[in-house]
């Protein structure tokens, strides 16, 4: 990243109520900018605060330890690439699961789309689909929660 780009995503954040951003390339350099003083995470590349804002009581390091899916002990299936989300492998194939369904370790749940190239997405442990958290054909994140299993036990 330029640093010029870098200094206009400063000046964004200095005139917005967003408190912190994280951008990541194509290669995997990460720049995390943030309003707030915050412990250096050694995965981090860049980070800098920007104005001096008084201190808040949320505590930003509890904040991104907690999971998204905080639903009894459901567990989730994240996406490991940024693509395109497909629950078939064709458009006029029947999904590859379905709520209510039980999975098993290696079992392909879907297909990320990423660069032409149609990745399956696997299930990491037994249980049954309590959730598909994407719409179908939409854009997904790295990360992105896809969906949430309940574990078999």
């Amino acid at each position: 990243m330029r640093i010029k780009e870098i200094e206009k995503i400063l000046k964004l954040i200095e005139n917005s109520v967003v408190n912190e951003i994280e951008i990541c390339d194509f290669w995997g350099r990460r720049v995390r900018v943030s309003k707030n003083a915050a412990v250096c995470n050694p995965n981090q590349t860049a980070s800098a605060p920007i104005t001096k804002i008084p201190e808040t009581k949320t505590d930003p390091v509890s904040i991104e330890a907690k999971p998204a899916a905080s639903k009894n002990n459901f567990v989730p299936i994240k996406s490991p690439i940024v693509g395109t989300f497909y629950r078939a492998s064709a458009p006029d194939a029947p999904p590859y699961v379905e709520v209510g369904d039980i999975v098993k370790p290696g079992q392909a749940v879907c297909i990320i789309e990423a660069m032409k190239l149609m990745n399956e997405i696997e299930a990491d442990i037994a249980g049954r689909i309590i959730e598909v958290l994407v719409k179908n054909e939409s854009p997904v994140e790295y990360n992105q929660e896809l969906f949430l299993i309940e574990p078999l036990k």
